[in-house]
């Protein structure tokens, strides 16, 4: 069978899969999601075996550590795909909800019920636990799904789509509801994003080479997830070890992920007192720091900032530092440079918090809390499809609300127009 054979019959089977889970109960849903947990359990000595070729293959074509640590399935993380799929259980279904029902002049009713997209189209890259994130919330939004994992990670996710798929089928539900493309071939992704009979909307996750390719050639709507250029400022107001707490976890706690910290910025003020002990902190752990003039002249392990590392999402542990000489000019560095992903304030100062807040055009902002929280189980969805650094649909961390749409309904009893 041809590539464009292969995709045509994925994407009817896609769209003939939507239609009834369009019309699939939420027990019938949850029981689905409950038996591709179980089958994920059983099948975790497989999981692991498959990685273990992937991870083999990685380390021969020369992927760096940040991404070895994204593609790593161990026990740790298919737990916590299991307990994802529980909790995706767990949330309220949104589909069928009506809202904002009022009576109008004429005597009809009006009102607005939650549905699905319809065929949701996923490319990511590294992350073999995308597959069981972005099936679940799909599932649970009464969408069907066609995934397209990253060649890297051909194995584990070729093992994870066959546990997705037994759930489905112990549920009376269409395995064809998630289905995982099973070529590594490039031409795919062309295919799936120009097939706008069949696909309602593509969400790519990985680089910004991907992300600028898709929403480029693409002939379907795209819930773009752009590049986590993030960025903590430690304001004059700033608590000294909330600061050190918030800097170190948003920065260390993982480097190839999109919402670690990648610039840190800090009050003129406070920079003598404070940036020596970030610092050293940061550089015990292995970061690397570049910086502003002003940077190097308080620490002299800084080395010299570029105006490219401002825009940089390092994805390792390597850190870029300016000095500010306020809050203003924190928050136009942050808007001129960031990529409005996630943007942290340390301050005690509930004034300057609020105008933070309402000033860094970001899908996240925080106030004495580290970007790491940016995360759609940490928001409390269960899961995320992706975190949109879009302005329409869907903003942030995309969990079952982003994956859905609204049409008016009308409530008539035999009413009609007049005029």
């Amino acid at each position: 069978m041809s590539l464009e054979s292969y995709m045509n019959q994925i994407g009817q089977q896609a769209r003939a899969a939507s239609r009834l889970l369009a019309k699939a109960s939420t027990q019938q849903k949850n029981m689905a999601l409950l038996a591709m947990a179980d089958a994920l359990e059983t099948a975790r000595p497989r999981l692991i075996e498959e990685n273990l070729k992937d991870m083999q293959n990685g380390k021969e074509k020369g992927l760096d550590a940040a991404m070895l640590d994204r593609l790593l399935l161990n026990d740790a993380r298919i737990d916590g795909m299991i307990e994802g799929l529980k909790q995706v259980a767990t949330l309220p279904d949104p589909i069928g909800e009506i809202t904002g029902m009022e009576y109008l002049p004429s005597g009809i009713q009006r009102g607005q019920m939650r549905v699905p997209l319809g065929v949701i189209g996923i490319i990511y890259e590294s992350r073999p636990n995308v597959t069981i994130d972005a099936a679940s919330l799909c599932l649970k939004s009464g969408n069907s799904t066609i995934l397209r994992g990253g060649s890297e990670a051909f194995y584990s996710n070729q093992a994870i789509a066959l546990a997705i798929s037994e759930g489905l089928s112990a549920a009376g539900l269409p395995p064809e509801a998630v289905q995982v493309i099973n070529t590594t071939d490039r031409e795919a992704v062309g295919q799936l994003i120009t097939m706008p009979e069949y696909v309602d909307v593509i969400v790519p996750r990985g680089g910004k080479s991907l992300i600028e390719r898709i929403s480029k050639d693409a002939r379907v709507p795209v819930i773009k997830h752009l590049d986590g250029n993030c960025h903590v400022y430690v304001d004059n107001e700033a608590d000294e070890a909330k600061a050190l707490k918030i800097v170190l976890n948003a920065k260390t706690r993982r480097y190839g992920v999109c919402n670690a910290m990648e610039s840190l910025l800090i009050h003129k003020e406070v920079v003598n007192q404070q940036l020596p002990v970030l610092a050293s902190a940061l550089e015990e752990k292995g970061v690397e720091l570049v910086g502003c003039v002003q940077s190097q002249a308080v620490v002299s392990s800084i080395s010299p900032a570029t105006e490219e590392d401002w825009y940089t999402e390092y994805h390792a542990p390597k850190l870029s530092v300016k000095v500010v000489d306020n809050m203003d000019e924190a928050i136009a560095h942050i808007n001129k440079y960031g990529s409005h992903h996630t943007d942290a304030i340390v301050s005690q100062d509930y004034t300057k918090a609020r105008a933070f807040m309402t000033e860094v055009d970001s899908a996240s902002v925080m106030v004495n809390a580290s970007t790491a929280f940016a995360d759609g189980f940490e928001y409390g969805f269960g899961a995320e499809i992706g975190i949109s650094t879009d302005k329409i649909h869907a903003r942030g961390p995309v969990g079952l609300l982003g994956l859905t749409s609204q049409k008016y309904i009308v409530l008539g009893d035999g009413h009609t127009r007049d005029n």
